[in-house]
């Protein structure tokens, strides 16, 4: 076996020079060239200082125009423009989720999807209080849906699976008018409340910027996850590998990219079939090879094994291998420019739903009823184009880690279970993770989520924090491009235990884990609510009170916001390595960073030094473990 090393990002960053220099041959646009044209930014966008939402102005805010045309102070701007930006990312999740009832719903037992966990569509039909004895399960499952879907427009009440969180939550939301109604609605008072006339308050602009977040991370995206588990089936850990090469050069490479497994699961269901791969023989490849890119890829990976090619930054880097067939995308975080640089290549660039047209890209409608039928034509169209490579423009970065993938709630509390007591059902509990928590094995937990971001070294931020973080024992667990940078760089491999403090590398040993435990996609952020509010119950104590906190070091879209407003409002503190385009107004930055606190016991911190960003954790971490006196 040979000697474990991480990768580093300067290697990341030859790998990807190289590309550059094919890309550059062909005339291909990049998002680096994209940059520079772009800089600098606009100071006024970056501050927040900036107003259009209506055509009195654009108005800016100076210290000679401190106020709008209609008399909003910068403050009130501020507060309308991060509202706005959380109202989107809360639609853009929730509607993922909308999508996977809708699958849900559509489920057969002869039809293209099933269901694979009928016992957690069973939990969560019990715990909804709905009638389970003697049901079919696709009844059920029809049922279930439908209930979730009500969740998106009911006229009363709030979100169900708000019962998940501890009493003391639920009882903090109530009192401060945070516990979210209907998703639409939400995402609907959002944007009434940021329009001409309406709220220019900052407290009211921030509660409901976090009431708008709970109902993303407690409504939609908790829904994406747990119907997902339903139908492609509940993550177990399981082996993979990430960076550019797992493509295969003599395969059909199919990359799949964006967010929702509907689609990508039906396209690994397809090309695993004996069928396509003697199709892709008879078109001279030796077989198919399914990567993946930004959070489909973590859908896929953690299901299946699929390997993960890269995340957010490196979806052109798929193309300028010269060697990708196809890259077929959903919904989400999707260059626009993914289609003039397949162009300059032989790669099909196929957009397959209504919410994410492109131009230069091949579209096929995709939906469930005619998932197969359509899965099969966009595998095709792929095998097809194999004979129309470029030799001379192939080159794949020999590069890859092995990666350890698909610690749902479920496994994570199995696997920690299962190293005190040798006989664990299927729920097991969170006690011995409690247990090396109190007796100073583990100093605490890190949830690490987010984005790559340009205006951070992309991957940089991630993986030297979480160096950082598991050599001070602190364990981590991340999703989204957050989890495909430290499995690119080798922290999602067991051996990674080497770089940790002793006792974080007694746990990796005793549980057989990596230091850094892949939670899934950015949705599937609503697992650490659910982890965390088992802790909270099983311990006795708040959210708040564990020595856990949240960090987005590359965060960079609207869903991000959504998601940090969810996750203090959980009672998270989380740390930032990107300002949320509020540094224009002190009373906005006081509630973020401050007074939400108040409110939900949690709030924001924004460092963009990396390094005192880790700092300020680990010392956030050890105030926790001294109020509890461990």
């Amino acid at each position: 076996m040979s000697e474990f090393r991480l990768t580093t990002v300067e290697e990341f960053e030859a790998a990807t020079a190289r590309l550059l220099e094919t890309g550059a041959k062909v005339g291909a646009d990049s998002w680096q060239a994209r940059v520079k044209n772009q800089t600098p930014h606009c100071k006024f966008g970056e501050e927040g200082i900036c107003c259009r939402i209506c055509t009195m102005g654009p108005c800016r805010i100076t210290k000679k125009a401190p106020r709008g045309i209609c008399g909003c102070d910068v403050h009130g701007i501020v507060g309308r423009n991060y509202l706005k930006f959380t109202a989107g990312g809360a639609a853009t999740h929730s509607d993922h989720g909308r999508e996977i009832c809708h699958t849900l719903y559509e489920a057969s037992a002869d039809g293209c999807y099933k269901v694979k966990d009928p016992e957690k569509l069973i939990r969560i039909a019990n715990e909804w209080g709905m009638e389970t004895e003697g049901k079919d399960i696709y009844e059920l499952a029809h049922e279930v849906a439908l209930e979730g879907l009500m969740e998106y427009g009911k006229p009363f009440g709030t979100q169900r699976f708000l019962k998940r969180a501890p009493e003391s939550q639920q009882k903090l939301w109530e009192e401060n008018e945070l516990a979210p109604h209907a998703i639409d609605r939400e995402v609907s008072r959002s944007l009434h409340m940021a329009h001409m006339g309406c709220s220019s308050k900052p407290e009211a602009l921030v509660k409901q910027s976090i009431r708008a977040g709970l109902s993303d991370g407690w409504g939609g995206s908790m829904m994406g996850t747990e119907f997902s588990d339903i139908l492609f089936g509940t993550p177990k850990p399981i082996e993979t590998e990430a960076n550019l090469g797992v493509m295969v050069e003599e395969n059909v490479n199919i990359v799949v990219h964006g967010h929702d497994p509907s689609l990508s699961e039906m396209i690994c269901e397809v090309a695993d079939s004996p069928e396509m791969i003697a199709y892709a023989k008879e078109q001279g490849a030796k077989g198919i090879t399914i990567s993946g890119v930004c959070c489909t890829s973590n859908e896929v990976a953690m299901r299946r094994g699929i390997p993960m090619a890269g995340n957010f930054l490196q979806q052109e880097n798929v193309v300028l291998t010269g060697a990708c067939e196809a890259i077929v995308v959903d919904v989400q975080c999707i260059f626009p420019a993914l289609g003039p640089l397949s162009k300059c290549f032989h790669t099909k660039f196929i957009t397959t739903s209504p919410i994410a047209q492109m131009p230069d890209s091949e579209f096929v409608r995709f939906d469930a009823h005619t998932a197969l039928e359509k899965a099969t034509q966009i595998v095709k169209m792929a095998i097809e184009n194999f004979k129309n490579r470029k030799p001379e423009l192939v080159h794949i970065p020999q590069m890859k880690q092995k990666a350890t993938v698909g610690y749902s709630t479920e496994a994570i509390v199995k696997v920690l279970d299962g190293v005190t007591n040798s006989q664990v059902d299927e729920t097991g509990t969170t006690k011995p993770l409690l247990q090396c928590i109190t007796s100073g094995v583990l100093r605490g937990a890190v949830a690490m989520v987010g984005c790559n971001n340009p205006k951070v070294r992309p991957d940089l931020a991630h993986i030297e924090l979480m160096k950082k973080l598991v050599a001070n024992d602190i364990i981590i667990i991340a999703s989204g491009c957050s989890a495909q940078a430290a499995a690119k760089a080798g922290l999602m491999d067991k051996r990674a235990k080497d770089i940790c403090g002793d006792g974080l590398k007694r746990v990796c040993e005793l549980a057989d884990i990596p230091p850094v435990l892949h939670m899934g996609s950015c949705v599937d952020i609503s697992r650490m609510l659910v982890l965390a509010a088992t802790l909270a119950k099983d311990s006795g104590l708040r959210i708040s009170q564990l020595p856990v906190v949240g960090c987005a070091p590359e965060w960079m879209s609207e869903k991000a916001v959504s998601i940090g407003n969810y996750v203090i409002g959980s009672g998270l503190d989380t740390y930032l390595g990107v300002d949320p385009y509020a540094s224009g107004s002190s009373e906005m930055l006081e509630i973020l960073t401050n007074g939400t606190r108040e409110w939900c016991e949690a709030a924001f911190t924004v460092e963009k030094d990396i390094d005192k960003l880790g700092d300020l954790m680990i010392e956030r971490i050890e105030e926790k473990r001294a109020a509890l006196g461990i």
